[in-house]
């Protein structure tokens, strides 16, 4: 617990010193893009917080470019990289690339096929030229600076843009976050938690806790296991049912009433009962497994008297109201 702690506090904190500095490896995202492989014929893909040079989304989506069927990658990236992934700021320079495909056969994007060209700004998603390469693009995937998460989603709302994206849990927290959740608008991906099992960092980065590597490449691992992908591309998980096999009554004793609102706590997902019509309130790692057919979101948190939901004065870890559809 102690470890886990202070690898939470090392994200919050590289994040807050503009340090976003976690860097996806290839096998979580290949873990959960071959869920979304229809979602990519003909379409043009934009990473737009990625080094084409360094990024293993640009690696991933070059390399699988003909069996996706894609139209067009591009890739942008912040001015804090060039040659090397981590290299020293006075060697900065932003950069974006636009790639079509292979075309001498050999399956390799290779450097006359990929081209790189400079930026006039920095690179950051929100300045104009990023603005525009964005509004040429059907799909954005990539893994966006965590302290910048909520405005970063605002801006693919406001273009109208399909999307796969990495967060901190936390974000589906924010109202704004929750807000698209409960109107059906984004949802969360295939992976979390311990579902992604890493981000590469800096060598000036330390390791603390027990959930730190170096892999075989030399890459510095730090696990936080507190990640998830948000996503408004359809996949198969959000149209599963989750199997209830508890029961509330005869056993209300399990599920007290809150304090303001009319509503049981479940204190588990798996532990919702399949035979109470109400409002349960139920914890935020719900979302992984909802299905919009089979629940109602309600209210996120709070209870009639917009103060924190609460038990006999004590309030649990934000809670998620919902309802069963089918009862």
């Amino acid at each position: 617990m102690i470890a886990e702690k202070t690898l939470n506090q090392t994200l919050h904190i590289a994040k807050s010193a503009k340090k976003d500095e976690f860097y996806t490896q290839l096998s979580d995202i290949e873990s959960e893009l071959k869920h979304y492989e229809k979602h990519f014929k003909d379409k043009v893909v934009f990473c737009n917080c990625d080094d084409p040079r360094n990024s293993n989304f640009f690696n991933y989506f070059a390399y699988n470019f003909e069996k996706l069927g894609l139209k067009k990658l591009i890739t942008t990236c912040y001015k804090n990289q060039e040659t090397d992934l981590f290299a020293d700021e006075s060697t900065e320079k932003a950069v974006f690339l636009e790639y079509y495909g292979d075309k001498n056969g050999n399956k390799i994007p290779d450097a006359e096929e990929i081209g790189i060209i400079p930026l006039k700004g920095d690179g950051d998603f929100r300045s104009k030229e990023s603005i525009d390469l964005l509004k040429q693009a059907d799909i954005v995937v990539t893994n966006p600076p965590f302290s910048l998460f909520r405005e970063y989603v605002d801006q693919l709302v406001k273009y109208d843009k399909k999307f796969l994206i990495i967060g901190n849990i936390n974000a589906i927290t924010y109202k704004e976050i929750f807000k698209l959740i409960k109107e059906n608008k984004a949802w969360l991906g295939i992976n979390m938690g311990r579902g992604i099992s890493g981000f590469i960092v800096p060598d000036h980065y330390e390791l603390y806790g027990t959930e730190t590597s170096i892999d075989s490449f030399g890459n510095r691992i730090i696990s936080p296991n507190n990640c998830l992908w948000l996503t408004n591309l359809d996949t198969f998980k959000r149209h599963e049912d989750i199997v209830l096999t508890k029961k509330y009554y005869g056993n209300e004793i399990e599920y007290p009433y809150f304090d303001n609102y009319d509503a049981i706590n479940v204190n588990k997902t798996q532990d919702i009962p399949m035979d109470f019509a109400g409002v349960m309130g139920v914890p935020i790692t719900f979302l992984h497994k909802y299905n919009p057919e089979q629940f109602e979101l309600i209210k996120f948190r709070k209870g009639n008297d917009e103060k924190d939901l609460s038990i006999n004065g004590k309030c649990p870890y934000f809670r998620i109201l919902i309802k069963n559809r089918r009862l």
